[in-house]
């Protein structure tokens, strides 16, 4: 089945991959959003020739309008704009590749408009999962992630007609670039060294929260959420090959997996095209010349990122939006040299500790605990 698009965030790494799906299965393009990414968003413009391109930052804007002048092109700016590409009538599906908590309220958006949403952002579930699952299944909008670990596991459950069939849920990590380290290693390793990931290719913030495996926290909080499964149901295995993306072990022993390579286009192009499969552009994996696939555990104590965002799926409610919004402050003054490695985890425990947590009952509340969340940080820093 060909889709019409609109891709919220296009100019990172999904939004990029997500591109070259659309290119080799004939998806067609309907809107196009950035933050300031103008020369980029200018080039995807003109070759994929969608109905509205959105600069979210207002300067941006104004320079890609004059840049695309000559074309029928219609450029906005703005939050607004980025709410429209969400809801476009044109599209049937939204991409939701922007990063962090920004993404929450275009991706509520796009379910109230009814559409297909290919779920790159993570944060979305994390901070109001079960407000975002709610609103899906009362407006009867489909959600499939795009996450490689969520669609192994979404993948794994097809046929699945019963959740209770499921015994648990396992979530492979590559263990980022310092697995098997010491803290007192971690304690000086650079922002270069972090961002040097073994296997995948990934924008710079998720990147960092592979490296402090944060990123796997925040991954089996959303499973809680999209899967609606118990933490205890839950667990988180590294495996530095990154081949099986994740697996599903059911009551009567069986395991299913699902293995690829590391190349996000296959998990992208089953978002756009399920429940049916296509030929797409990924290279597909060879078994015969696969390394040998490791299994260890996860050190949630060296790791202390891991160890907090599993303290807060154990306790719901707004603690999951302070964590993640505690989180991108953090990462973004580490990307900036402000911080050391493990300075992260700590202003993260520090904004958990001062930011009462209560229950996630509306928009509002998961806002306003992601408010507060990075005011203690910066706080923290005076």
């Amino acid at each position: 089945m060909k889709r019409t698009i609109s891709i919220l965030g296009s100019t990172g790494s999904i939004g990029r991959q997500t591109l070259d799906v659309a290119q080799a299965c004939g998806h067609k393009v309907a809107a196009l959003t950035v933050n300031r990414s103008v020369e980029l968003a200018e080039e995807q413009a003109r070759q994929f020739q969608p109905e509205l391109v959105v600069a979210v930052d207002e300067a941006a804007a104004r320079d890609l309008k004059q840049r695309l002048a000559d074309t029928s092109i219609r450029v906005v700016g703005g939050r607004e704009g980025l709410m429209e590409a969400a809801t476009l009538p044109q599209a049937d599906t939204v991409v939701t590749a922007v990063v962090g908590i920004a993404g929450l309220e275009p991706t509520l958006a796009a379910i109230d408009a009814g559409k297909r949403i290919a779920l790159a952002n993570k944060e979305t579930l994390v901070c109001a999962g079960d407000l975002v699952m709610a609103r899906a299944e009362e407006k009867g909008a489909e959600i499939v992630p795009v996450d490689s670990e969520h669609s192994a596991i979404f993948q794994c459950l097809q046929g699945c007609k019963d959740r209770g069939e499921v015994k648990r849920l396992i979530i492979t990590a590559s263990g980022g670039p310092f697995f098997g380290k010491t803290r007192e290693e971690l304690e000086y390793v650079t922002r270069a060294q972090a961002l040097r990931h073994p296997n995948w290719a990934m924008g710079a913030k998720i990147t960092i929260d592979s490296a402090t495996l944060m990123n796997k926290g925040l991954e089996f909080i959303e499973a809680m959420r999209l899967y609606r499964m118990p933490p205890q149901q839950i667990q988180v295995v590294v495996h530095r090959e990154s081949i099986v993306h994740s697996l599903v072990e059911f009551n009567d022993g069986a395991i299913l997996a699902q293995l690829g390579t590391a190349d996000m286009r296959v998990p992208i192009q089953y978002a756009l095209t399920w429940p049916e499969r296509t030929q797409g552009p990924a290279t597909p994996l060879d078994l015969l010349s696969c390394p040998p696939l490791t299994f260890a555990k996860p050190d949630p104590d060296t790791f202390r990122c891991l160890g907090l965002a599993l303290e807060c799926a154990q306790k719901g409610g707004t603690s999951t939006a302070i964590l993640n919004g505690a989180n991108e402050v953090a990462v973004e003054l580490f990307l900036q040299d402000k911080i050391g490695f493990l300075d992260i985890a700590r202003l993260v425990e520090g904004a958990l500790e001062r930011v009462a947590s209560k229950p996630a009952d509306t928009l509002e509340d998961v806002l306003e605990a992601d408010r507060a969340a990075r005011q203690a940080v910066h706080d923290m820093l005076i």
